[in-house]
């Protein structure tokens, strides 16, 4: 089940015997290469120990809504942003009760509330509570609500009576996840992406720089995860937090930046969103250069033209350049297709408000040998899951001729 590497999933456990089974799904979730927390609840614990579902999924397991070294870490907030899916193994009548009507009273209610991930339930219960007109009526109104029902199975139950109640088995829930995953535009397909500025020495204090914020590759690397990519991101020096699911190499200087892509090489894809010095400084100075009277003469040589040398290597990957432009955006954009041997071009004005470096918001004109798209203003991350749209129909294209 490739879809589910590097997915996040939390596993919720409530009580019941069937908790027995939940420590099956955790182990081949963790097989199927995703990530996994549990969060269990008070009844789950009489069922199956804590200790048993951390050495499974390899992380603490969460239990306490209430629970201060957690919020310092990850709390129901953050565990709610971090998941992928939620997948509520067994639930119980109590529990579709709570979540039909909104009831946040533990940790695993209140976090299926606070996120906006997909939730599926298992349900697991006596064959005669869950034919209840209550719990039935909890049935509809979560799955018209977009809550996604695994089951029950029908047969023999732990009471000694049979009949439909019993929670499916972990292979089937851990299919239905996977399902929910198939699809990704660049399933399986490995991405290198740079990003941010390159600092090139003056001397041991001083550099040449530029005003990238490295917002819009970060915003890449995590659209391409999103769509099932393998992403690797090559970054200079910037503020920003790594995507999740996404492995990053920081680099300082064009010539670390280089070597870290070519290191890495081949790939799939290669989309080069850093901005790149043109020029480094030719002799840095070993020591710090002191003020003095007159001016300053630097000598600059020409930086290594990465996407450049990507696109000349082979194998060759599917090259995406970006070209920042203060006039003639398209033309100069065309040119750059041209004359670096790239499959795609991304360009965006500069020096415009409210878009380009160091905001949060951007515009592109994405051009290619025989096409042309514009993305008009919009959030970063919403210009990026656009444009690996764009790539990854350009790239399947390309391969499948």
């Amino acid at each position: 089940m490739a879809e589910l590497v590097n997915k996040r999933v939390v596993v919720g456990v409530t009580g019941g015997i069937a908790a027995y089974k939940s420590a099956d799904l955790v182990r081949r979730l963790r097989e199927a290469g995703a990530e996994v927390r549990v969060v269990m609840t008070a009844a789950a614990t009489r069922f199956i120990t804590p200790l048993t579902m951390q050495a499974l999924s390899g992380q603490t397991v969460h239990q306490h809504l209430l629970d201060t070294a957690a919020e310092n870490a990850m709390g129901h907030i953050e565990l709610a942003r971090w998941a992928d899916v939620i997948v509520v193994a067994p639930a119980s009548a109590n529990m579709m009760a709570k979540l039909a009507n909104g009831l946040a009273d533990d940790l695993l209610s209140t976090l299926c509330l606070a996120s906006r991930a997909p939730l599926f339930l298992a349900p697991a219960m006596n064959h005669v509570m869950w034919g209840q007109a209550s719990t039935q009526a909890n049935r509809r109104l979560l799955e018209e609500r977009g809550v996604r029902m695994l089951g029950p199975a029908e047969g023999d139950q732990a009471c000694g009576e049979t009949g439909p109640g019993r929670m499916v088995e972990p292979a089937e829930i851990a299919a239905a996840l996977a399902g929910l995953f198939v699809g990704g535009a660049l399933q399986g397909a490995r991405v290198i992406i740079s990003a941010g500025p390159t600092r090139e020495a003056l001397d041991p204090v001083r550099f040449l720089s530029n005003r990238s914020s490295g917002k819009m590759g970060y915003a890449l690397a995590q659209a391409a995860a999103e769509a099932g990519a393998r992403v690797t991101l090559v970054s200079g020096p910037v503020a920003l937090p790594c995507p999740p699911r996404v492995e990053r190499i920081m680099v300082e200087s064009a010539a670390e930046m280089q070597e870290a892509v070519m290191a890495l090489s081949p790939a799939d894809i290669f989309i080069a969103a850093a901005a790149v010095a043109d020029y480094s400084v030719a002799d840095p100075a070993t020591h710090k250069i002191k003020k003095r009277e007159g001016g300053l003469d630097l000598r600059l040589e020409r930086a290594p033209d990465i996407v450049a040398a990507v696109a000349a290597s082979s194998p060759r990957p599917f090259t995406v350049g970006f070209a920042a432009e203060t006039e003639s955006l398209e033309e100069n954009a065309r040119a750059k297709l041209a004359g670096k041997g790239l499959d795609m071009v991304a360009a965006n004005w500069v020096g415009r408000a409210g878009q380009g470096f160091d905001s949060d918001d951007n515009a592109l004109t994405v051009v290619w040998q025989v096409g042309i798209r514009e993305l008009p203003l919009a959030s970063k991350s919403a210009i990026a899951r656009q444009l690996i749209e764009i790539i990854a129909e350009r790239y399947h294209a390309q391969h499948s001729t």
